[in-house]
């Protein structure tokens, strides 16, 4: 059990709801042959969030590349520089995969 916060913290009034922040839940996302072969452009080097954004309309689906290409994207925002070639799953396979 971690010991409180001492009152000269910024976190003291933070509430406590357990010993971690929430349960993480994998997902994968399954090959496709829609999936699209890409060269990460300079515009979205280190920048996943803003190549999810463009093409999925969300940018907190930017851990689908990584998921899509663990092999590539080792570190999911510092591999992904420009140059860089993935595989990019479809809107509509994402959302299978995530269940919508």
């Amino acid at each position: 059990m971690s010991a409180a916060y001492s009152r000269t913290s910024p976190y003291y009034s933070t509430p406590k709801w357990g010993e971690f922040l929430d349960i993480w839940s994998s997902k994968s996302i399954p090959a496709d042959i829609t999936d699209a072969v890409y060269q990460i452009d300079s515009l979205y080097s280190l920048r996943p969030d803003l190549l999810a954004y463009d093409l999925y309309k969300d940018p907190g689906l930017w851990w689908v590349f990584a998921v899509r290409n663990p092999d590539v994207l080792i570190d999911p925002l510092l591999s992904f520089r420009t140059d860089t070639i993935i595989y990019i799953p479809t809107e509509k396979v994402v959302l299978q995969a995530i269940g919508f």
